[in-house]
């Protein structure tokens, strides 16, 4: 499932911005290319312009003149003195005399420019011609007419538009080749980057299932044990029968319990969990949580300590309820975790912006690898699998708790053995 969403997804990121490239991509080249044209035409008009004033003062329109104003090749000309072509025009080759003449018919059929009295004895038009029978080539054109020795004299000047095409095809392809490479990357860059959105979501349903399989798994053995029990009593006798119940609530305790911290987690996960802060003495909490823990030690001849600092400690903005649970889950996992006649110290540090609380032992400790998964749902390590009262959720809750308080709880290794876990608020 999550590789056809990575796709389209990754897809449609892609097509999205490459769309949006391309759209600005084509705005741009059409600004550009038309600021060209425009530009280059403004430059044939003003050369046309001072053409035209060397014109007016020529009084002998020489081939020589004619050759240095085609200013060799870039320009075109055609010279027509009352109607009869210069013998200058037999130098032009048939594909450009057939040019002329296209264009000599274009001028006649569209832009005809008659001048007006107030005028001058030379007028012109600038404009641009694209020729069909030559290629379709384009070009800028100008028609200067002058009146001279009662006569008309009339100049066509031609400038092929091909350099400036050239320089719009090679932008043109550097635009495509820029956008090609533009497109490879924004697909390479909305595969990975839809891919690293969607782990996240990939892991969190990798996370549920497991939760699911795990708590089917947790539940099942109890289950187990109470249909198995109340099986049985029905053939017991009086005696075994009540063995059997005292089973049976044992077990169906074990569920309850295993069912409230699953609650407790999927309210967490919904963001449902309520914290109420208030100030709180921790090293009052410290002193409860060694008076309820201390016979429980004493039954497995394990040594319980507290440590306050000599100063005061100032009070906390916490939810004391949710602190207690935490330090219950600490400690209990402590004295599971420690052998007879060990050691479990109780801390409480403080500096200038937090408050550490220690609940360090000498048991059989954590290895560095499980130090990366204790505070997951359901893990247990090895040597817990045979306690009934540990369904790895305990540090979960205790991780979810300290973080909602926007603190951190971290793991260590004891000096010379165990483990220490460090809470900061």
């Amino acid at each position: 499932m999550f590789q056809k969403v990575h796709v389209r997804l990754a897809a449609l990121c892609a097509g999205i911005t490459i769309f949006i490239l391309l759209v600005m991509s084509c705005g741009y080249l059409y600004i550009s290319e038309r600021s060209l044209k425009n530009s280059g035409f403004i430059a044939f008009q003003n050369d046309m312009n001072t053409l035209i004033s060397n014109l007016e003062q020529q009084t002998i329109i020489t081939h020589e003149w004619l050759t240095r104003i085609e200013n060799n090749g870039k320009y075109l000309i055609n010279v027509i003195d009352n109607g009869v072509p210069f013998l200058y025009n037999e130098r032009s080759t048939p594909e450009q005399k057939l040019l002329f003449k296209t264009s000599w018919e274009y001028y006649e059929n569209h832009l005809k420019i008659q001048p007006l009295l107030s005028a001058t004895d030379t007028w012109h038009a600038e404009y641009l011609f694209s020729s069909a029978e030559n290629g379709g080539n384009d070009y800028y054109a100008c028609i200067i007419t002058s009146e001279r020795n009662n006569g008309i004299f009339q100049v066509m000047i031609l400038c092929s538009m091909e350099p400036l095409l050239a320089q719009i095809r090679t932008q043109r392809f550097l635009f495509f080749t820029l956008d090609l490479f533009a497109f490879i990357a924004l697909a390479l860059f909305s595969w990975y980057f839809t891919k690293r959105i969607l782990r996240p979501l990939e892991e969190n349903q990798r996370q549920q299932n497991q939760f699911i399989s795990s708590a089917s798994h947790e539940l099942r053995t109890p289950l187990a044990v109470i249909l198995s029990c109340a099986s049985a009593s029905m053939r017991a006798s009086d005696g075994e029968r009540i063995q059997f119940l005292e089973s049976i609530q044992s077990e169906g305790l074990r569920m309850s319990k295993l069912i409230d911290d699953m609650l407790l987690l999927t309210r967490a996960d919904q963001y449902r969990w309520t914290i109420r802060r208030e100030a709180t003495e921790l090293d009052t909490l410290l002193l409860d949580a060694y008076e309820a823990f201390e016979a429980v030690a004493q039954e497995k001849s394990i040594r319980l300590f507290v440590d306050l600092p000599a100063h005061g400690v100032p009070p906390v903005s916490c939810d004391p309820e949710r602190i207690r649970q935490v330090l219950a889950i600490l400690l209990h996992n402590a004295i599971s975790y420690t052998k007879e006649n060990g050691i479990i110290r109780l801390f409480l540090e403080t500096d200038e912006k937090n408050v550490k609380i220690l609940v360090s032992d000498n048991g059989m400790g954590i290895s560095d690898e499980e130090k990366k998964k204790i505070f997951e749902r359901f893990y247990r390590s090895d040597q817990s699998r045979s306690e009934k009262g540990h369904f790895g959720l305990g540090l979960c809750i205790a991780a979810e708790i300290i973080h909602a308080h926007h603190g951190q709880i971290l793991v260590s290794d004891t000096p010379g053995g165990g483990a220490t876990f460090t809470v900061i608020l």
